[in-house]
């Protein structure tokens, strides 16, 4: 049985750690401010509409995301965050079947989803996902979760 499972993370894992270690080696600090902002209370997507999400395989973590309000946009714009796939899991949709899952929940709470992502890997992975590139200081991608008439 090779099932993805995703669900909702109401809490900080030993695996986690394991995933932000994998991120550290990369280069990527992103999941340990996850882990810092959830420590300190800063943020620990439980805000309306938000969620933190985890990828399971055969029950090991191998992916997480999150789904907050984003502070730098108007009120009903969503912001993806800490989004990660273990390497040995990149390739098999398993990154896009973790935003489509986040878009999905989204689009119950927002107009907009927006994020940031400095890696021009990053940015073509959100351009496959539907987003589109915007020029603003605090986001480099934007996807519409409503119909324009």
């Amino acid at each position: 049985m090779n099932e993805l499972v995703i669900c909702k993370i109401s809490g900080l894992t030993p695996q986690i750690c394991e995933l932000e270690a994998e991120a550290v080696a990369e280069g990527f600090r992103f999941l340990t401010r996850l882990i810092a902002e959830w420590k300190s209370g800063v943020n620990r997507f439980d805000q309306q509409g938000e969620c933190l999400l985890g990828v399971f395989r055969n029950g090991r973590l191998i992916a997480l995301g999150g789904l907050s309000s984003d502070p730098f946009a108007e009120p009903d714009a969503g912001r993806l965050r800490r989004v990660y796939v273990a390497r040995a899991s990149r390739g098999q949709n398993v990154g896009k079947a973790l935003v489509q899952q986040l878009l999905e929940l989204a689009s119950g709470h927002f107009r907009v989803v927006r994020l940031s992502t400095d890696t021009p890997e990053g940015a073509a992975f959100y351009l496959r996902c539907g987003f589109r590139p915007i020029q603003d200081d605090f986001a480099t991608h934007m996807k519409s979760l409503v119909d324009v008439p």
